[in-house]
């Protein structure tokens, strides 16, 4: 494989990846968070019973770890090209920041107490406090997905219009 297939190949891989990643996080937002947070503690219970066969936390990590790696990959495959570099870099670090890092630091815990910890370890106040915190912070995981899409769509695009054939 040439390079130039290489790299319009890990590209592609890099805006699929990242535009599945938003998607994944629109949809919870549309579909899944008005059941799970309309009225914690119940609502949290309930979804306890439901989000038993699976759910985001079986979705989103192996799909992360394919953004954060298709776009190391990108970055070295691009990176004597300074007008795609920082798109790539950007993305990345981007989505490092609000899809993992911000992840790690803020909804795991919150995860846990809402979700992992024995119902009834927590009062129904603070269960509300922290479903409240998850729903705002929320907005940090979705705009930052975006912009990771966005970025990397911007990166394909240029690529695309420098390497295409000039007629």
């Amino acid at each position: 494989m040439t390079r130039n297939r290489l790299t319009w190949a890990v590209l592609v891989a890099l805006v699929w990846t990242a535009m599945m990643s938003f998607g994944g996080v629109a949809a919870e937002t549309v579909m899944l968070y008005p059941n799970i947070f309309a009225d914690p503690p119940a609502s949290l219970d309930r979804a306890r019973e439901f989000l038993v066969a699976g759910g985001p936390s079986d979705y989103f990590p192996p799909l992360g770890a394919t953004v954060v790696l298709t776009s190391l990959a990108a970055t070295v495959l691009t990176w004597r090209d300074r007008r795609l570099r920082w798109w790539i870099v950007g993305a990345a670090a981007v989505f490092v920041a609000c899809e993992f890092l911000f992840s790690v630091f803020f909804f795991w815990p919150r995860n846990e107490i809402m979700f992992v910890d024995p119902v009834g370890t927590h009062s129904p106040e603070y269960l509300r406090q922290v479903a409240a915190e998850f729903v705002a912070g929320h907005r940090v995981r979705l705009l930052g997905g975006a912009v990771t899409a966005v970025l990397a769509f911007t990166a394909l695009l240029r690529w695309a219009r420098s390497t295409a054939p000039r007629t």
